[in-house]
């Protein structure tokens, strides 16, 4: 990849649009710039637009642009489909649509892979073949390295572990079934789990019929908070199954954890890794096996969709 020269990188937000162009040899961008998404006002695609050329490069050749998006999306046709927030994208073509204005080859993965892809690449993954990636946080999402590649699969739709049923008749998920891992792990499944057990009459130092977040429930949880404590137990009892799950299908050597959920600690790791442990089916998947937190934080997005461009354009 002798030739390869600075990309530009895409992190598409609900809130946020950022932008930052990289040099290949270089972790730290040349210029980076962030605005707000507007999800709501129309023309988000010339607001990224507007990004891309203020971050452009001056005396620099750009050889492609990579974006990372909230899914559902297809990264085979670089068609976003139905995101949650930005309503004028349904089925958009924005790869396309960015390779027509800027006249460069563009691509495109979901926001969860690509932080897996940049893990791998330049965080807490390096030196790995295989990697599971997790991010638990207000939804899970997840990525997946198989011996150095990137799982995508046939639609581009794979991967979507926090999706996983783990209990058929389980609560209901934010995307309409019932019993996801994301259902129980995720900070609105720790928040749903306190918000019942208040309305059914559990005593808490938390408020019943206001909005507990799950930050808020995780400092009552270190305050001593049984309720608390309970809802991060729970969660952390599903995440162990949900990833005793994965380590049969994709038998990683490297775990790695994102997300603000993640940062919780021994309130959640604790049971986390006893269910793991009584749940894999043979003590060798754990043989080895690296459990650590990501690395790169908010610029995981970005770095993501910097490595996507890098890996498949690497002959320009």
């Amino acid at each position: 990849m002798a030739l390869m020269r600075t990309i530009i990188a895409v992190d598409i937000g609900g809130t946020q649009l950022r932008a930052a162009a990289y040099k290949q040899d270089q972790i730290h961008p040349l210029t980076q710039k962030r605005v707000e998404t507007k999800a709501n006002e129309p023309d988000t695609f010339g607001r990224l637009v507007k990004l891309i050329e203020d971050i452009w490069p001056k005396n620099e050749q750009v050889a492609a642009i990579g974006v990372s998006s909230p899914g559902p999306l297809d990264p085979h046709t670089g068609i976003i489909m139905n995101p949650p927030n930005i309503k004028e994208w349904r089925d958009f073509p924005i790869t396309s649509k960015l390779t027509e204005h800027f006249g460069i080859p563009s691509c495109l993965d979901n926001d969860a892979n690509l932080a897996g892809l940049a893990e791998w690449k330049f965080g807490a993954g390096r030196g790995h073949h295989n990697v599971l990636y997790l991010t638990v946080s207000t939804g899970v999402g997840g990525g997946v390295i198989i011996d150095d590649h990137l799982l995508q699969g046939h639609h581009g739709l794979a991967a979507e572990l926090g999706h996983t049923t783990l209990q058929a008749d389980g609560p209901l998920c934010g995307c309409g079934q019932h019993g996801h891992l994301e259902s129980f792990s995720s900070g609105t499944g720790i928040e749903r789990f306190v918000a019942e057990q208040l309305k059914a009459g559990r005593d808490s130092i938390l408020e019943s019929g206001k909005k507990n977040s799950a930050y808020a429930i995780s400092e009552a949880a270190k305050q001593g908070d049984a309720l608390s404590i309970e809802a991060y137990q729970v969660a952390g009892k599903y995440l162990g199954i949900g990833v005793a799950n994965f380590l049969h299908a994709f038998d990683p050597s490297i775990v790695i954890f994102g997300g603000g959920v993640s940062q919780s600690g021994p309130i959640l790791f604790d049971s986390f890794e006893a269910s793991l442990k009584e749940r894999i089916i043979h003590p060798r998947y754990l043989e080895g096996l690296i459990i650590t937190r990501a690395e790169l934080g908010d610029d995981a997005g970005l770095l993501g969709a910097r490595a996507l461009a890098e890996l498949k354009f690497n002959s320009l």
